[in-house]
C-alpha cells in the first residue's frame, strides 16, 4: 500500500510539475500570417503581406518569464497585389532585398497574463536593430484533429520606418506602419 502512495504521489508530482513547464512551438506557416498597413499619399490605406517567413516559440502560462519569440521574414517576399510596387518596395529605396535579406524579431521579455500583454524584444530591418514592443493576444488553444496541440496568437505593434533608415518618399508614403502578425504554433 505504501509502494502505491509513493507512486501516487510521484505520478502528480510529475503531472504538476509538467503543467507549469514552458512547451516549445513551431509557428504553422500555413495558418499564420506577416501582414502591414500604410498610407499612400494621404488618401488611403494599403495593406500588404509578407509571404515567406518562419519562426517558433516557447510558451508558458504559469511561469511568463519563460515566454520567448524568434521569427524571421525575407524581405524579398514582400507582396502587395502590385508587381511594380512590389519590385520598388524590394529596392535600396525602401527595404533593399539584396543587401537585407531577412528582418529578424527575437523577444527578449514578457510582461502580462496568459492571454494578453506586451513581449518586448530587438528587430532588425535594413541593418538597423531597434527595440519594440509588440501587443500580444493570445486567442485559443487546443488539440488537433491529428493528436498535436495548437496555440494562436496575434501580435500588433506601429514601426516608424524612418528608425530603420527607410525614409523614401516621406510624407507620401506615411512614416508610421501598423504591424499585424498572426501565430498559430504546433506544440513540438
Amino acid at each position: 500500500m505504501k509502494t502505491l502512495s509513493m507512486t501516487v504521489l510521484t505520478l502528480s508530482a510529475s503531472l504538476i510539475s509538467a503543467s507549469v513547464l514552458a512547451a516549445d512551438y513551431a509557428i504553422d506557416h500555413a495558418h499564420s500570417a506577416v501582414t502591414f498597413e500604410t498610407g499612400h499619399l494621404g488618401v488611403s490605406r494599403l495593406p500588404g503581406r509578407f509571404n515567406d517567413f518562419s519562426g517558433s516559440y516557447t510558451w508558458s502560462d504559469e511561469d511568463l518569464s519563460q515566454n520567448s519569440v524568434s521569427i524571421e521574414i525575407q524581405t524579398d517576399s514582400i507582396d502587395t497585389n502590385h508587381t511594380d510596387r512590389d519590385e520598388h518596395l524590394r529596392s535600396p529605396d525602401f527595404f533593399n532585398a539584396r543587401q537585407y535579406p531577412t528582418i529578424e524579431f527575437t523577444s527578449t521579455g514578457y510582461e502580462g497574463t496568459a492571454d494578453e500583454g506586451v513581449l518586448t524584444g530587438e528587430l532588425t530591418m535594413h541593418g538597423v536593430t531597434r527595440d519594440v514592443d509588440m501587443n500580444i493576444v493570445k486567442i485559443g488553444e487546443g488539440e488537433d484533429p491529428w493528436g498535436g496541440f495548437r496555440q494562436g496568437f496575434v501580435a500588433t505593434t506601429e514601426l516608424m520606418r524612418s528608425d530603420f533608415d527607410i525614409d523614401y518618399f516621406i510624407p507620401n508614403v506615411p512614416d508610421a506602419t501598423e504591424l499585424t502578425i498572426f501565430i498559430e504554433g504546433i506544440r513540438q
